[in-house]
């Protein structure tokens, strides 16, 4: 094993050339003679020897680094997301840098401090349950930032807000229901009462209302899919419920399965289940979860639109539509 990674100057050394010509060879656009590249890049290549990119970094305007910070990154629709980002940032040249804040609340700042050293060009907040003060750091920093399905505080910079239509997907799956016929219905929520998640809830329980349908809300635990174990024993374990929307598939998924497999009930015979998002386990045979659909590749598409843009673009509001995707778990 090496003791430390080949440097420029090792490259340089072995192939008998200045240091400023390594240099020359591995930047775009410079010139270099054709022998001496062809000498630096035969010494290279025995060496093993790879550009140190952070350094060339300090060199550049923007970075290509590109801070993804997060707090429930195993939530199906979240790691989905990650996989479609971090994919297309790799097809357009930028590096990622994970931070996963889980377990971290009360080190938010010292974690995106460390973040911020490496002069990331932009921060991406995944998870709707990041606090404020995360968002203000990286403002002073000078560091644009972009907000995935969370509002938008005050006087935080250049921020670029990505968000699917809550309202509408709530409302949608409201009308799922009253349509299969649900007479008594339950909305489940975790206790973090993100906006996104609120929103969602609100606005289905505002159309049951509408409807005179009476709806017992589930707002405990954490946006888990124990959260939707616990949910469903509390609600199905006495009769009467009909429906439940689930504001996340890991919650509607919890609530399902622990339905069919713990207290044997059919769905959607007993009992109708929808959830929101459309991870992709959700389209699994051994679930078939009717949904509402956020769209991945749009969310991917509104991200990547944001990161790559000017430094100095005024701040851009992408608002992502929503479907009803129909599967098995509703009648």
């Amino acid at each position: 094993m090496a003791e430390k990674f080949v440097s420029a100057s090792d490259v340089a050394r072995a192939a008998g050339v200045s240091r400023s010509a390594v240099s020359r060879t591995f930047t775009e656009g410079a010139s270099v003679a054709p022998k001496t590249r062809e000498r630096v890049m035969k010494a290279a290549e025995a060496l093993g020897y790879r550009v140190n990119l952070l350094a060339r970094t300090l060199h550049k305007e923007r970075s290509d680094l590109v801070g993804l910070v997060g707090a429930n990154l195993s939530n199906p629709y979240i790691s989905a997301q990650v996989d479609a980002l971090t994919a297309a940032l790799y097809g357009h040249g930028l590096q990622c840098m994970m931070l996963n804040l889980a377990g971290a609340e009360n080190d938010v700042e010292n974690a995106l401090a460390k973040l911020l050293e490496y002069r990331v060009r932009t921060v991406v907040l995944l998870s709707g349950a990041v606090p404020d003060m995360l968002m203000k750091l990286a403002a002073a920093n000078g560091t644009r930032l972009v907000l995935i399905n969370r509002p938008l505080p005050d006087n935080v910079g250049l921020v670029d807000q990505i968000e699917a239509d809550s309202d509408a997907g709530g409302a949608l799956a409201a009308k799922r229901l009253i349509e299969a016929g649900c007479k008594n219905v339950a909305v489940v929520l975790s206790a973090s009462r993100t906006s996104a998640k609120l929103a969602r809830a609100r606005a289905f329980i505002q159309v049951m209302e509408e409807n005179r349908i009476p709806v017992t809300e589930w707002s405990q635990g954490r946006n888990t899919y124990e959260t939707g174990i616990e949910a469903a024993r509390g609600l199905l374990s006495r009769p009467g419920i009909d429906g439940i929307f689930g504001v996340t598939d890991e919650i509607a998924l919890g609530v399902m399965n622990t339905a069919r497999n713990e207290l044997g009930l059919k769905v959607p015979d007993d009992v109708s289940v929808i959830g929101f998002d459309d991870a992709p386990i959700s389209d699994w045979s051994s679930h078939r979860l009717t949904t509402i659909r956020q769209s991945l590749s749009s969310l991917t598409r509104a991200t990547l639109d944001a990161i790559t843009g000017p430094a100095d673009a005024p701040p851009s509001h992408h608002f992502i539509p929503v479907s009803l995707v129909e599967r098995a778990s509703v009648r």
